[in-house]
């Protein structure tokens, strides 16, 4: 039987991203399996609800836990073709934060979007 992804058929990737950025390897891991995934030229996207909202926030300073501020790394997405960010309005808006704040353009979705877009892909991995 021939492997999904030696057929050349390309997956949608949703990647959904709920932790805050520092404290775990959650989002660390997170962001390193989708530059994996796009190398496999799948059609990856990610999304930020809850804490995740905050891996996205500008001026982030993780020195006090003596850990490396990464949120700089998804600048590089766009280099992967990687340009499917959302983060959900009322997780932004529950934590203070516009569009304003994040480092990288996204699209700000409402949670009824967000439940759309993720019922759209064939493979959605939560983080």
């Amino acid at each position: 039987m021939e492997d999904e992804f030696d057929s050349g058929e390309i997956k949608r990737f949703m990647f959904v991203n709920r932790k805050a950025p520092h404290g775990t390897i959650y989002a660390l891991e997170a962001l390193e399996v989708v530059l994996i995934s796009a190398a496999f030229d799948q059609d990856v996207s990610l999304a930020f609800l809850d804490d995740g909202v905050l891996q996205l926030r500008q001026g982030q300073n993780a020195n006090a836990i003596e850990m490396k501020n990464f949120a700089p790394t998804y600048r590089a997405l766009e280099g992967y073709d990687i340009e499917k960010l959302y983060v959900e309005r009322e997780s932004l808006e529950e934590r203070g934060m516009s569009s304003d704040d994040l480092v990288v353009p996204v699209e700000v979705v409402d949670r009824n979007r967000m439940s759309e877009l993720m019922q759209g892909q064939d493979v959605i991995m939560s983080f």
